[in-house]
């Protein structure tokens, strides 16, 4: 038989399907770890982004420190982690945050900081203050952007929580670390194939609410920022 026929027939196995050790129950445990670490990042990363975006002092900090944390070995600081703080949830959520502040971060300060100047100009000139120039502006201008950064995280979380799996929790790479500790790689196959499943599915879902949230005017603007600009063609040849 066939990996692919071996699969097939684990996800059909009744058993796999029950119990705490059972599919449901270890993707909600993957689910609980993705959303409470995205949950945190976005608390620190979202304001910290917008402040920077917004007064545009201190962007070097952002490029910096986004690309310092994204360099970081995920299982490397995960055992580092579980040495200060010993087994539990607490160090793989910690790992999660460090691995998806980056994205969320460098989409907030981007987001505002690339808000159209002539729309922020006009709004200081009505009287609004700063925090509602940034809150009422430039953040909803922001939104594409910052959805853009959420959905990188996730689907960075998502694969990267299997790690817990590592220090003895639950989730999705329950299914991979047993497999192979019981040199099992139809289960590993399998736990692969869950995780793959659950990333498209989620990003299917955050690319669906983006277009529904995001005003077809945001989702005109960027799509003219980011095509690229070419000199007009000329019977004779190219325009100089």
């Amino acid at each position: 038989m066939n990996i692919v026929a071996e699969v097939v027939a684990w996800f059909a196995d009744p058993s796999n399907w029950s119990g705490n050790t059972g599919v449901p129950a270890r993707l909600l445990d993957h689910l609980g770890y993705t959303l409470q670490a995205l949950l945190i990042a976005a608390a620190i990363a979202i304001p910290i982004g917008a402040a920077i975006g917004h007064t545009g002092r201190g962007g070097f900090l952002v490029v910096g420190s986004a690309n310092g944390l994204r360099a970081l070995p995920e299982l490397g600081l995960l055992t580092l982690l579980v040495g200060f703080t010993g087994l539990g949830v607490l160090p793989l959520t910690i790992t999660l945050v460090i691995l998806s502040v980056p994205p969320l971060l460098a989409g907030t300060y981007a987001g505002v900081r690339n808000a159209d100047p002539a729309v922020v100009d006009a709004a200081r000139g009505v009287g609004m203050r700063e925090r509602e120039v940034l809150t009422k502006v430039e953040l909803p201008i922001a939104v594409p952007l910052i959805l853009g950064g959420l959905r990188t995280a996730t689907l960075q979380v998502i694969a990267t929580a299997t790690i817990g799996a590592y220090i003895g929790l639950s989730g999705l790479g329950r299914f991979l670390i047993d497999g192979l500790a019981r040199n099992d790689y139809t289960e590993m196959a399998a736990g692969a194939v869950l995780v793959a499943g659950l990333a498209l599915v989620v990003e299917g879902l955050l690319g669906g609410l983006q277009r529904l949230i995001v005003s077809p005017g945001l989702r005109s603007a960027q799509a003219r920022r980011r095509a690229p600009r070419t000199a007009p063609v000329f019977a004779g040849g190219t325009a100089s």
